[in-house]
């Protein structure tokens, strides 16, 4: 379970970290499917220009200014996933936020109502 601590340890900062003046912050979780969850954590923060987005996840990319940040956080959720078989996805716009969507692999148990 340190791994995922660790994807959400990340995600929660960086979007933390986008809404210096404050914002949103939304957590949810769904099942896709039987097998499959999926969580989107949103932000109301900065957003990311477009021209960035293919790199994010790159070890040691980073658009903050320095000391303010190692460019691994994505780079470490990034990794977790592909270790899961788990998948990332992530949408932006600059003045209005940013949304990641992760989802992995599940042995889910609905119990019925």
């Amino acid at each position: 379970m340190n791994a995922m601590r660790q994807i959400f340890l990340n995600l929660i900062t960086n979007a933390v970290q986008a809404m210096p003046e404050g914002g949103e912050l939304m957590l949810r979780t769904a099942l896709v499917g039987e097998n499959r969850i999926r969580l989107d954590v949103r932000d109301t923060g900065v957003g990311i220009p477009r021209e960035h987005l293919q790199d994010i996840f790159n070890p040691f990319y980073t658009t903050k200014a320095p000391g303010q940040g190692t460019g691994l956080g994505l780079s470490v959720v990034h990794s977790i996933l592909q270790r899961y078989q788990g998948e990332i996805q992530v949408t932006s716009e600059v003045g209005a936020g940013t949304t990641f969507t992760i989802e992995l692999p599940c042995q889910c148990h609905v119990e019925a109502d």
